[in-house]
């Protein structure tokens, strides 16, 4: 890029290269024939060895070395200079391109991420997990972040990443996006809160947290700033890039530039011509001298030719196209055919020639009238004006001005296609008379002004007319006219040839350029816009000449000579600049070979003696003496002189597409190998203009990409397809470019290629969760994967067979698991201790970190890569299961040394199905069965020692059974699991045989011994049953919930242990009712007979188990099918059984002790001794003190008893249900026996002390159980109107014979209500 404010840097860089030839040569090197002849004279033989003789060790180890750093210093040297010509070539691609544009459609590389950034993200997130932020979250987005930064950012494949130069703050975002979207969705739904909110939500305040504090609008500022110089470069930029990538200083590329005229287009236009006709000439020499490169068919070689010239016919074409005007307002009329006339069919030639029509220029002109001088006739006070015009075209007119003072500094605009226009410029005063009908003209001047005129002011002496007086009126005037686009050169010119211009005279001469291979020499006539005579230089060679004899006229000679025909034209200017500019532009147009050299240069070089080596030079330093002087000083002129067609191409392309892709992976972007657009530009403009084949283009990026692939950096799969789908399609013959010669070179390269290619993406296939860790970058492994199916082909056509793509990527996937295996097992190794000893405790800890990290791992391959495999699930299923058969070596092991008498390794197998079970690939695979065939036998070994260990607490606690009644945990206290109770057991195939425990001695597993907590207390007011069956429900309950939640894969095992335990827990709870039922009998034979009798809370605790027997039994017995549900309603039906006998037994006990009351007042029957005993005794004593009513007491003790049990039963006993029954069957066996003894009595008269316990015992009854809820049916049933219509006619016969009951009746009153209080 050029710097006019660079002349220190280029100073100094001058210096340094002219140290550097100094020092070249004092080191012995030689580095070019001319700095060796002018240093060898300087250098002193014995200087150099007297001051190295005291270390030097011997004169051959010292020759020895001096070889090695000429060798040295010569490799560096030419390795500059092939870059300086490079860099040439280069920068003549990115002046004037025609080929290829800079593309607008690519991917936008986003930045890299360094290992610097990358721990500052890490330390924003931690600063965010500590609080240290502002950031207001939730506990769900700060569980989410913390599994991201300890499984993602924090993961050694993430900081591979970073170092193979493929990570980008993109993919930061979409790995925390994939991450929570699984975690967003098995969110619960929120009302008015979708989770589409809520996802963005999360990632805005992700944005937050990995921004940090940096202001968004800067960070948006620089983001624009290098997406733009991403996508589209100015060519500044572009000299700058290939500065950087060629290593090239600046003070070269300035000499560079300016010497290779890169700014004119004229210049680099003719250079291109000039590179296509050198390459024709080269297609020629090849044909003619048979060197051709080696083909794998012989019929290749005319091909190639045709392909040849093919080609650069296409780059005239997209020469022609290009517009000559660019950025012009000058449309230039194009030929139907633009090219060559070397490739041109002579039969065509009248096709293509010009007529005087096609040269018509357009020129825009500017007359600017200052002032005019010298006119002192007139008044002061006289107006005067100018009037201008081009002949042919309108006149304008300046403003009005006072004749002493006439200035204007009017501007007047013309278009004209004249070359030589006439402008004519009037000056008038107005008439003073009266009957003037036009003003009058003092004078006029006529010019005719060229491109080549002046362009500033200048004065003119004016042609005056009669009525001026004055004879020395001039006019200061500017006439500027512009040169179009299509004009390359005018002036005037002497002139002679054989077919044009046939006398020897002076004309005015313009180039015209018709199109981009066009252009005329054509002489004009004064007013004239169609040329006198014009010669189109097709074919022409244009060269000095020395004056020729017989010519008189013009000083400096050149002549146009006609290839072939002989056909000459003679040229002469006026002077020697005008001459070389002349031929300058001619050179440009005719695109000849020859450069030709002025005769004056010429004896300059002669004097040096270096007129061989430099008559080559290009026309560029014969125009710009300067520039070429300060390019030769430095060595320049051989690289800006040296002709495209003699270098190997292919070898230089290959070396700058090399460079560029180094400086390519270590710029600032992710790119993964893409090159930006501008650096595609350029390399494509390289190819097309100097002829690279397409296939050796793309073997050279692939071995390029292979190369870096190897060094560790990321490259896109979806790139090495497109290069190797290429250079695959053109070896088969497809020609992707149009090309359909291969050469044995191509071949023989691709196919080193394709073996290497395919040796990489098996590696990276076998690395896969290393090389695209995380599924990152999002897509690669998916086209890797194509990419090697494509690769595996035989040709183009043919595809390869699905099993044998299968098995490579099987074979892949197997050195994957292995690979995956190892690396966390060495990753949970280097977590543990060193210190500890390896236990069996400790070895199953370990087993058990290492079954997590398993987990962990495929979990990842299902997120991150089960989409690139979708076509081969199968394989993927099977890495798993070869993985999961690693670790199923290192489990077995630990497991083998662990004790038969523990169940510690119960988490493990949870661990490893509550994954298996839910992965539809992975469920009953070969690691699950295995799993299952290794627990099984453990599991039932488990529920037989669990059952046996039940049975005897249910033997040992009913033996010692107080039946106190105790606090209910059953439903209630929190869930405590078994010893390792929370398991999952994988599937058994064939369910073993129940192992005996008889005789065993291990350890049980220790069940909690049941104890109320203190702070249970103040919770559970309700008493319920006794600890024996209280231990039992839990230990059955937590026993089958163990079963449970084992989620037993295999059906027919899984119902066969669901089976067992409810049918167990059914026999369990069958003899635990037996047992309770025979306490319960036992109690109530042992308890006494007399109204005395408290109900004891062991009764209702017997009565509570009963209802929690109930209860579990359909808990933990419910079945749905067959024999197993005729099973639950068994246990059903003999808890209800025995129910109805413990209602009955206590029934019967309330009826016994209504039995001893009845028996009491049954010494009071008519008729008997002892009833006319009490009878007397009584009567006797009751006149001397108060003597208290005659049986009143056993009927209050009665009814005490009734109602204190009626109490216990109602607040002790669980089940209103049993109390209900309880009740009725109480009333209606008690009301039966009162009814069955008055039928006793029916034909005796009660005495008065039976009738007044009977009412009061009756009307208590009645109105208790009323108050207990008895239905109306059951209280006032047949036996209990029978009864009270007896009392009540027993009454009625006291009352008469007894004058009456003392209160007693059996109708209601308030007095007894009040007794009852």
């Amino acid at each position: 890029m050029l710097d006019p404010s660079s002349s220190e840097e280029e100073s100094d860089g001058i210096v340094e290269e002219e140290s550097k030839e100094v020092m070249a040569p004092q080191a012995g090197s030689r580095i070019s024939p001319s700095r060796t002849s002018e240093s060898s004279g300087g250098l002193q033989p014995g200087s150099r060895g007297s001051s190295a003789r005291p270390s030097s060790p011997s004169p051959s180890a010292v020759s020895e070395h001096e070889k090695e750093e000429v060798e040295k210093l010569h490799r560096e040297e030419e390795e500059r200079k092939k870059k300086l010509q490079l860099y040439v070539f280069v920068m003549r691609c990115i002046a004037y391109p025609f080929n290829a544009k800079q593309p607008t459609d690519m991917a936008r590389r986003q930045q890299k991420i360094t290992k610097q950034q990358l721990q500052t993200v890490k330390d924003r997130f931690e600063s965010f997990l500590k609080g240290d932020t502002q950031i207001v979250a939730d506990e769900a987005f700060i569980n989410a972040v913390q599994s991201y930064y300890e499984v993602f950012l924090k993961s050694d494949r993430v900081a591979k990443m970073v170092q193979m130069g493929g990570f980008s703050a993109l993919d930061c975002r979409e790995v925390f996006k994939r991450h929570i979207e699984k975690r967003v969705r098995s969110l619960p739904e929120i009302d008015g809160l979708s989770k589409e909110t809520v996802l963005s939500s999360w990632m805005a305040k992700f944005d937050t947290i990995y921004r940090g504090d940096e202001d968004p609008r800067k960070a948006q500022q620089r983001m624009t700033a290098s997406a733009a110089s991403e996508l589209i470069l100015s060519k500044d930029q572009l000299y700058e890039m290939f500065q950087q990538i060629l290593g090239i200083k600046k003070f070269e590329h300035q000499l560079l530039y300016q010497a290779c005229q890169l700014d004119n287009l004229d210049e680099q236009a003719a250079q291109i011509r000039r590179e296509l006709d050198g390459r024709l000439q080269m297609a020629d020499q090849i044909a003619r001298a048979g060197k051709f490169p080696k083909f794998v068919s012989k019929e290749m070689e005319a091909m190639y030719i045709e392909e040849l010239k093919s080609s650069v016919n296409q780059l005239m074409a997209n020469l022609e196209s290009v517009p000559v005007s660019k950025g012009g307002e000058f449309k230039l009329q194009k030929l139907k055919k633009g090219h060559n006339t070397s490739i041109i069919d002579m039969g065509q030639e009248d096709e293509n020639q010009l007529s005087k029509s096609d040269v018509v220029l357009s020129f825009t002109l500017e007359v600017v009238i200052m002032e005019v001088q010298g006119l002192k006739s007139l008044a002061p006070n006289r107006i005067v004006y100018c009037t201008m015009e081009v002949e042919g075209g309108e006149k304008l007119q300046t403003d009005q001005a006072e004749a002493s003072k006439p200035t204007w500094g009017t501007q007047g605009d013309f278009t004209t296609t004249h070359p030589l226009p006439g402008v004519k410029v009037k000056l008038f005063t107005e008439s003073t008379g009266v009957l003037a009908l036009e003003d009058k003209e003092l004078g006029r001047v006529v010019l005719h002004p060229t491109p080549n005129s002046p362009k500033a002011a200048e004065l003119h002496k004016m042609t005056l007319t009669k009525a001026c007086p004055d004879h020395d009126l001039k006019i200061k005037l500017a006439v500027r006219m512009d040169k179009p686009q299509n004009m390359k050169h005018c002036g005037y010119l002497w002139a002679f040839g054989k077919n044009v211009w046939k006398r020897w005279k002076k004309r005015f001469f313009v180039l015209v350029q018709v199109s981009q291979y066009t252009f005329a020499m054509c002489s004009y006539r004064e007013k004239k816009a169609e040329p006198q005579e014009l010669l189109q230089l097709d074919g022409y060679t244009v060269d000095y000449t020395d004056p020729q004899p017989g010519l008189d006229g013009g000083r400096a000679f050149f002549n146009a000579v006609k290839g072939g025909e002989g056909d000459t034209v003679i040229f002469a200017s006026d002077d020697e600049q005008d001459r070389i500019l002349w031929v300058q532009a001619m050179y440009r147009a005719t695109g000849q070979s020859h450069k030709p050299v002025p005769p004056t240069q010429v004896q300059k070089l002669n004097s040096k003696g270096g007129a061989s080596a430099q008559m080559d030079a290009p026309i560029s330093q014969f125009c710009k003496y300067g520039h070429a002087d300060r390019a030769q000083k430095h060595g320049m002129d051989e690289f800006i002189s040296a002709n495209p067609c003699s270098f190997d191409h292919a070898q230089l392309f290959e070396m700058v597409q090399h460079l560029t892709l180094e400086h390519r992976i270590n710029d600032s972007f992710a790119s993964l190998g893409w090159f930006s657009p501008g650096q595609v530009f350029v390399l494509d403009e390289y190819c097309a203009r100097n002829g690279v084949r397409g296939c050796h283009r793309h073997l050279c990026y692939l071995g390029d990409l292979l190369g870096r692939s190897d060094t560790g950096a990321m490259i896109d799969p979806t790139l090495l397809h497109y290069s190797f789908a290429f250079c695959a399609s053109h070896v088969h013959g497809n020609r992707p470019d149009g090309l359909g010669t291969v050469a044995v070179e191509e071949k023989e390269r691709f196919e080193e290629i394709k073996e290497r290619l395919r040796v990489l993406l098996e590696n990276q296939i076998v690395n896969f969760r290393y090389c695209f860790p995380f599924g990152r970058p999002e897509g690669a492994l998916k086209a890797t994967l194509s990419l090697l199916e494509r690769v595996l082909m035989k040709d183009i056509v043919t595809p390869v067979p699905p099993e044998e793509v299968k098995g490579v990527i099987r074979k892949c996937l197997e050195q994957a698991a292995e690979i995956n295996y190892q690396r966390i097992k060495e990753y949970a190794t280097a977590e543990e201790n060193a210190g500890q000893v390896a236990t069996p405790a400790k070895k199953l800890e370990d087993t058990i970190r290492l079954a997590e990290l398993v987990i962990e791992v495929l979990q990842q391959n299902e997120d991150h890569h089960a989409e690139a495999f979708a076509w081969w699930t199968d394989l993927m299923v099977e890495h798993a299961e070869h993985f999961l058969s690693l670790y199923a070596v290192d489990m077995d092991a630990a497991l083998e040394i662990q004790s038969p008498e523990s169940w510690d390794s119960f988490p493990l197998f949870q661990l490893l199905n509550d994954f298996l079970r839910l992965d539809y690939h992975l469920c009953n695979g070969k690691f699950h069965k295995h799993l299952q065939d290794l627990y099984a036998p453990l599991v039932v070994r488990y529920v037989d020692l669990m059952e046996t260990s039940i049975a005897q607490s249910i033997h040992r606690g009913f033996e010692r059974e107080g039946w106190e009644p105790v606090k209910s945990l059953t439903s209630n206290l929190p869930n405590v699991n078994l010893p390792n109770v929370n398991l999952q057991i994988p599937k058994v195939p064939n369910l073993p045989a129940a192992l005996p425990v008889s005789g065993l001695s291990v350890n049980l597993p220790q069940m909690p011994s049941f104890s109320t907590p203190s702070w249970m207390a103040a919770i559970y007011d309700s008493d319920n049953g006794s600890g024996t069956s209280e231990d039992l429900f839990w230990k059955l309950d937590a026993l089958q919930t163990f079963i449970r939640d084992l989620h037993w894969p295999e059906e027919e095992f899984a119902k066969h242990l669901d089976n067992r335990i409810k049918t167990m827990s059914s026999d369990m709870i069958e003899n635990c009712v037996k047992r309770t039922r025979m306490a319960f009998e036992s109690k109530l034979t042992k308890s006494s007979r007399s109204t005395d009798f408290r109900i004891p809370l062991s009764i209702c605790t017997m009565f509570n188990v009963m209802v929690d027997a109930k209860d579990q039994s359909a808990k933990l017995c419910a079945m749905e099918m067959g024999s197993e549900k005729q099973k639950h309603s068994e246990i059903d039906e003999r808890i209800e059984s025995s129910v109805k006998e413990m209602i009955s037994l206590l029934v019967a006990k309330f009826v016994a002790i209504l039995e001893s009351v009845l028996a009491k007042i049954s010494r009071y029957d008519e008729g008997t001794l002892f009833s006319s005993f009490l009878s007397f005794t009584v009567k006797a004593a009751s006149k001397y003190v108060d003597v208290p009513k005659p049986g009143m007491d056993v009927a209050d003790g009665y009814v005490t008893f009734v109602r204190h049990s009626q109490d216990i039963l109602r607040d002790k006993v669980n089940e209103e249900v049993y109390i209900e029954r309880l009740f009725d069957q109480w009333y209606t066996g008690t009301m039966d026996l009162l009814g069955r003894w008055l039928t006793e009595r029916m034909d005796q008269q009660l005495h008065v002390y039976q009738l007044k316990i009977l009412i009061r015992i009756v009307k208590k009854k009645y109105r208790d159980f009323r108050l207990q809820g008895v239905l109306d049916s059951t209280l006032n049933s047949k036996m209990y109107e029978t009864v009270r219509t007896r009392l009540t006619v027993e009454e009625a016969s006291a009352s008469v014979r007894e004058g009456g009951m003392q209160g007693i009746s059996m109708k209601d009153s308030d007095e007894e209500d009040e007794e009852d209080d």
